[in-house]
């Protein structure tokens, strides 16, 4: 922070010239941060979940407030008027993102979003947090412009079904051991004994 000789304006807090410096370059004690550093510091990813076909109307909104919103979206094919046309859909249909430094005044503030069914969590206080790595790795496998599609979100020891394939309609327990491949286990519990089939995962379903 030296040399700092002008004040600077982020969001609605003014950094002016440093009142205390550190030696050596280590972090400033968090009773010393101004109010940017420290909502900058404890800013989280929240959930909004939204009516449905309201999450570009509640984005809008929030954005227009000067909120960082992410509002993921895919390539899908969709047909009208009886033909297909790809178009923009959303990556996780009535939810976005929301990176704030919450308290209670932002909470109620948000919450008045047009659209809008709740923030996920407990109350105000207790909201529940995405980490940052998953909003990262979500936000750069967008940015790589690679094909991205929704997939099923399966769970080891969940049971499942096969969607489709030689296997159709054939149910077991899930074990994945591969990041697209999982293993298929069916059981006979009269005779406690299992076999296991390897399955691609994007054919798998939850029973």
């Amino acid at each position: 922070m030296r040399g700092v000789g002008r004040e600077h304006r982020i969001g609605r807090w003014s950094v002016g010239p440093p009142v205390c410096q550190t030696e050596g370059g280590e972090a400033l004690p968090e009773y010393m941060m101004t109010p940017t550093l420290q909502a900058a510091k404890s800013a989280s990813w929240h959930v909004l979940w939204t009516h449905s076909n309201c999450e570009q109307r509640v984005y809008d909104q929030l954005t227009a407030k000067g909120l960082e919103v992410f509002f993921p979206r895919i390539s899908a094919w969709s047909r009208r008027g009886g033909q297909r046309h790809l178009a923009q859909v959303p990556m996780f249909p009535g939810y976005l993102f929301v990176h704030h430094a919450m308290d209670k005044a932002s909470y109620l503030d948000v919450c008045k979003s047009n659209g809008l069914v709740s923030i996920l969590g407990e109350r105000w206080d207790r909201l529940e947090v995405v980490p940052n790595p998953e909003i990262e790795a979500i936000q750069r496998a967008l940015s790589t412009k690679l094909p991205v599609f929704s997939h099923p979100f399966l769970r080891e020891g969940q049971r499942v079904r096969i969607t489709r394939g030689a296997l159709v309609d054939v149910e077991g327990i899930f074990v994945r051991d591969h990041p697209n491949k999982g293993l298929l286990v069916i059981s006979i519990n009269m005779l406690s004994r299992s076999v296991a089939v390897a399955v691609d995962t994007t054919l798998v379903e939850a029973a």
